[in-house]
């Protein structure tokens, strides 16, 4: 097979670069609503988000979850606000340890900020303090 490199480079590298362009942009949308979807406190509906993040994007919810905010604050923050412990604990079980234990946007640890809001009585933060 006689291939011209002249047509053929450019138009692979045209390619890839228009591939890597919706990838973002597809994370962005697939994740759009997740914060609506912890304030209801629906687990099914955050599992099934979280299942084609990964399997569409390859990305698992330690990946992203630095870049989601709800209102200013972090996913299990908003869980814990809004009183939505079945979404609220997934999330807590599902992020890696060492993000548990890492200071979030506002260089407040978790566990810091639930105790300074007096929300230790949380089911949440019980989960997050079993955890740590």
């Amino acid at each position: 097979m006689n291939v011209n490199k002249k047509v053929f480079l450019p138009a692979v590298l045209a390619v890839l670069c228009l591939a890597s362009v919706p990838v973002s942009a597809g994370v962005e949308d697939a994740l759009a609503n997740i914060c609506n979807i912890v304030k209801a406190n629906d687990k099914g509906e955050l599992r099934k988000k979280m299942k084609v993040v990964q399997s569409d994007y390859q990305l698992r919810l330690g990946d992203y979850y630095d870049g989601i905010s709800c209102d200013g604050n972090s996913l299990i923050r908003t869980a814990i606000l809004n009183e939505a412990t079945d979404t609220g604990t997934l999330l807590v079980k599902k992020l890696p340890k060492s993000k548990l234990g890492t200071p979030e946007k506002d260089g407040i640890l978790l566990t810091a900020w639930i105790e300074s809001n007096g929300l230790t009585g949380s089911p949440i933060a019980g989960v997050v303090k079993e955890r740590m």
